[in-house]
């Protein structure tokens, strides 16, 4: 399978994570549902990761790598503190939308800090997406 096909399932399973969690966090905070949900992706990213990987390998992960990745771990779970609660207070159909604006942010973080060079389909793309997502999710939401 090559990225576009991880890539699809990746999109398939954060449609799916956003319904299943909408009735989830119906009748609790959406701070302990968030945790709840993190603990399931813990157990099962540890569990692919040591059968996955070469014994040792964590042993040999740089430092800058550590530094990123808890970056990154950090700005996951802020995302999904925040992506919970606004699933407890919104509909599914207008809170998802919005959360996939993400993408625009990240094609703009990387132009700035990676320095990829966005074409003008490429822009052209963004300015889609931010047209439908104000469409798709509400005009009174953006």
């Amino acid at each position: 399978m090559n990225w576009l096909h991880w890539s699809l399932l990746s999109a398939l399973f954060a449609g799916l994570t956003a319904v299943l969690a909408k009735v989830g966090v119906a009748e609790i905070n959406s701070h302990l549902a968030t945790a709840i949900r993190t603990l399931v992706v813990l157990v099962i990213t540890w569990g692919v990761a040591l059968v996955a990987s070469p014994a040792g390998e964590l042993a040999k992960v740089p430092s800058r790598a550590w530094g990123f990745l808890i970056a990154s771990g950090i700005a996951t779970g802020l995302s999904w503190l925040c992506y919970f609660r606004a699933l407890q207070l919104g509909e599914v159909s207008r809170v998802a939308p919005v959360d996939k604006l993400g993408l625009l942010f990240a094609l703009l973080l990387a132009a700035v800090f990676l320095r990829e060079r966005l074409t003008w389909p490429q822009w052209a793309g963004i300015a889609l997406i931010v047209a439908g997502v104000y469409l798709i999710s509400g005009k009174s939401a953006v």
